[in-house]
């Protein structure tokens, strides 16, 4: 009996402590919920449709975009609820876009803007909601990061590895993975500083989408192929070269200058002598015309 309790008292405390962080999590109107999964299922079922899949791949991707990150999530926490199975209209919404999306692919294929501020509003949303739960079951601040990115990135990396691509937010693009750490940065910040959750989320979908239009509107990737090494070189080339005395640079001036000017002085002296020779030939012609006049 008492080897029985000793073994059962560590899963009794977690379902304890459990029950009172559960509690604790930020809450968000089921509405905002439901658009965010219903907007990342839109791009799993788009996927699927440029693959020619069928309609139960458009579903599969749809769900593994929309619920796949936070199932990732929470497979790795191990702790609290699993939400795909703890949130009854989940898993249903996904199915719907997806069928409705196979079905009637015209009704959101025009709507591509409206459909990718929708997205980008699910990574930010998805990403405060990742990193909240991590915080409230005692992870420290990395894992909440983590868990926030996970939880936004995580469906549409699995739907790239299902299709065996090299994963969208691994490759140099327009922020969209770095949106999400920033969200989830903030959010972590923000609630290790005592500020409501609520307040939290709100700035941490703020600053996701924030990020995401100004690496679009200004085009800024995410690096790539980087040598600091080759950095440094060229860093220094381009200091030693502004560090050279300006009159090296008047010189280089001066220099072009006098060649344009000797080209052109060559160029009129040869104008010169083709000029004069054809005078001296048009006399010399003249004059022989001048000789049999008078021979004759």
């Amino acid at each position: 009996m008492t080897a029985s309790l000793t073994i059962m008292y560590p899963a009794i405390m977690a379902a304890v402590a459990g029950s009172g962080a559960a509690g604790r999590m930020v809450t968000i109107p089921i509405g905002f919920e439901m658009i965010a999964i219903v907007a990342a299922s839109i791009t799993g079922a788009l996927t699927a449709r440029e693959k020619h899949l069928d309609l139960l791949g458009s579903v599969f991707f749809a769900v593994m975009c929309s619920l796949g990150g936070g199932l990732l999530r929470d497979m790795i926490l191990q702790v609290g609820n699993v939400y795909i199975l703890n949130q009854p209209l989940a898993l249903p919404a996904a199915m719907i876009t997806a069928a409705v999306v196979f079905l009637i692919p015209s009704v959101v294929e025009k709507q591509d803007r409206i459909i990718a501020l929708f997205d980008i509003f699910s990574v930010g949303l998805f990403s405060a909601t990742g990193a909240d739960k991590a915080l409230v079951y005692g992870f420290g601040p990395l894992i909440g990061v983590m868990m926030g990115f996970f939880t936004a990135v995580g469906g549409g990396m699995l739907r790239d590895i299902c299709l065996g691509q090299t994963p969208a937010i691994f490759q140099r693009s327009n922020f969209y993975a770095v949106a999400a750490i920033g969200g989830a940065i903030s959010y972590v910040l923000l609630v290790d500083a005592g500020i409501s959750n609520i307040f939290a989320l709100i700035v941490c979908v703020a600053v996701t989408m924030a990020l995401r239009y100004l690496s679009l509107h200004f085009d800024i990737k995410s690096p790539a192929d980087v040598d600091l090494v080759e950095v440094v070189a060229r860093t220094r080339r381009k200091a030693r070269a502004g560090a050279r005395p300006e009159t090296t640079n008047h010189s280089v001036d001066e220099l072009e200058e006098r060649r344009e000017r000797v080209q052109a002085d060559i160029d009129r002296r040869r104008r010169y002598e083709r000029r004069k020779a054809a005078l001296d030939k048009l006399h010399k012609h003249r004059r022989a015309r001048s000789r049999r006049r008078i021979d004759v």
